[in-house]
């Protein structure tokens, strides 16, 4: 999502056509998309469809449109990076500001030097969801509020956060969170997201998925799985139905 955000900073609508191939090389590394991605979302297409399927191939040949800093920008104004009075010792993730060649490429889909925690995704979520950069703590008090100067970041205007909105409902609409689509209660936008790591042929997964609906932002992680939308995706959408029953 905050390579989403990049695209559309940089004059890019959910309607705007992307390519997303099978494969692609980064300086001499292949990229490709996760196995059994649909084939009808390949070749020229939309933005939606290309974040609903999870095109990585599309995002990473979009980074000469992304520069690196300006994904690290748009990182921070979701809250991924940014430092925040929690309450309790938290991580809220790191993104780069310099990378290039390939290292840009694999930050493009939140790899490379890309770091993440669960907490640091909900903000995320929470961002897109409520159109401003979200700072989480751990309870809202007179006491303890979040503070203006807590976030460095280029502000998130409305119109992004609508792009963005748009862009995580596809996912659940017409794309790979559809087991989300018949959940009680308010619309559901979601985004899954799978990150290799170690040093395995193949690699191991982390599995990760994030969710709005209402006033709710979540964020599942399971630290080896199969890919987001088959490991987390089960367990986000029991949380989301258990959290509808009153």
């Amino acid at each position: 999502m905050a390579t989403a955000l990049g695209l559309v900073r940089a004059g890019l609508t959910p309607d705007s056509t992307v390519a997303c191939p099978d494969t692609i090389s980064a300086d001499g590394r292949p990229f490709q998309n996760y196995p059994g991605y649909p084939a009808d979302a390949l070749g020229d297409v939309t933005l939606r469809t290309a974040i609903a399927q999870s095109c990585n191939t599309a995002m990473i040949g979009a980074r000469d449109t992304v520069p690196q800093a300006a994904l690290a920008d748009a990182a921070a104004s979701l809250g991924l990076g940014q430092p925040a009075d929690v309450g309790f010792p938290a991580f809220l993730g790191a993104v780069p500001a310099d990378a290039t060649g390939t290292e840009h490429a694999a930050s493009m889909i939140g790899q490379g030097r890309v770091q993440a925690s669960p907490l640091a995704m909900a903000v995320v979520a929470a961002s897109i969801a409520s159109g401003r950069t979200v700072q989480p703590v751990l309870v809202v008090t007179d006491e303890h509020a979040p503070g203006a100067d807590a976030v460095a970041a280029t502000p998130l205007a409305p119109a992004e956060a609508d792009a963005l909105r748009t862009l995580m409902r596809a996912v659940v609409t017409e794309g790979s969170g559809d087991l989300l689509a018949a959940l009680p209660g308010e619309p559901v936008g979601a985004k899954s997201g799978t990150a290799q790591f170690g040093t395995d042929d193949p690699p191991r997964n982390h599995a990760w998925m994030i969710a709005t609906q209402g006033d709710l932002a979540v964020a599942v992680f399971v630290e080896e799985g199969d890919f987001g939308t088959t490991t987390a995706g089960p367990l986000l959408e029991a949380f989301l139905r258990g959290a509808a029953t009153p």
